[in-house]
């Protein structure tokens, strides 16, 4: 998927209270939150002219920018109606969102607390994270270098930029080996999450995820996990060890971005796309867009 680049496109950028063209949405080569990823976000889709979980987002993002001790100068009722508001100005009506706060640039040094709090929210136009063929077979993982850190090192339960650099560095490295993404271990060693979602694993009908003690508890995770309970699934939150990985019959990653993907392989592990995840893919499809109450 070929995409133009993110800074030279047509459109508006919300910034700051105000939509200014697209190409002059910038900030300071100084900025903290460039030097010291003193930035929180969101990843959020707009289907059929409305955004799916948009309140939930910017709450999450409000308590985000409270754990990196920073407070974003807009309410959470703004953001929402700023959200739609951009999406309106940019006449998309199936969108990603991305909203973002960041400390300015009256200081530079570990120490902000003469910052200013920015805000900014662009929406483009995102088909699904992986391809068509990808979804269909299953999406390949390998497994990260690195691992997800303790709550004690890292402020793990913020949407904060800087927890994503070893995201990045784990997915660059998985396609250069030819995957989709990688799986991420926690720092005990059990299983947590791909680079940008959570996991799912199925075994004797019944569904397990892993504990979200040491990273983000997905809007779409929680979705899901209702919505299969509604269904009468049996959803296990529970610590996973990496050798129960040849136990399972189906796996499948869900995110904002990654919606509800099958995964087909985990390093030597196999599995197929069967009965759960495929029904839990369509009701999540289904209720994004209207078509089925939310659980």
């Amino acid at each position: 998927m070929s995409l133009a680049p993110f800074d030279d496109r047509d459109g508006w950028i919300w910034l700051d209270g105000t939509f200014v063209p697209w190409r002059d949405a910038k900030v300071h080569v100084l900025t903290h939150g460039l030097h010291y990823a003193s930035s929180v976000f969101e990843g959020e889709r707009m289907y059929g002219g409305k955004i799916f979980k948009l309140t939930e987002h910017s709450e999450r993002l409000h308590r985000s920018a409270e754990i990196l001790d920073f407070k974003i100068p807009y309410s959470v009722a703004e953001i929402d109606q700023a959200c739609k508001e951009t999406c309106a100005r940019n006449g998309l009506e199936d969108a990603y969102i991305r909203p973002i706060a960041w400390r300015g640039s009256e200081m530079i040094g570990v120490s902000a607390q003469n910052t200013t709090t920015h805000m900014a929210i662009a929406c483009w136009d995102w088909p699904s994270y992986f391809s068509p063929e990808q979804r269909s077979k299953g999406i390949r993982l390998t497994f990260a270098k690195y691992k997800r850190p303790s709550p004690e090192t890292e402020p793990v339960h913020a949407k904060a930029a800087g927890l994503y650099m070893i995201c990045t560095i784990s997915k660059h490295a998985a396609e250069k080996e030819g995957y989709a993404d990688a799986l991420m271990l926690d720092y005990r060693g059990y299983v947590a999450e791909a680079t940008g979602a959570n996991i799912f694993l199925v075994r004797d009908g019944a569904i397990h995820t892993p504990l979200p003690d040491c990273f983000l508890n997905g809007l779409t995770r929680q979705t899901v996990i209702e919505v299969a309970r509604k269904r009468g699934f049996e959803v296990i939150e529970r610590h996973i060890e990496v050798d129960e990985l040849s136990t399972f019959s189906e796996v499948f990653l869900t995110g904002s971005a990654a919606e509800v993907t099958p995964v087909g392989e985990i390093g030597p592990h196999r599995y197929k796309p069967g009965n759960i995840t495929l029904s839990l893919a369509d009701d999540y499809s289904r209720m994004v867009r209207g078509e089925l109450q939310p659980a």
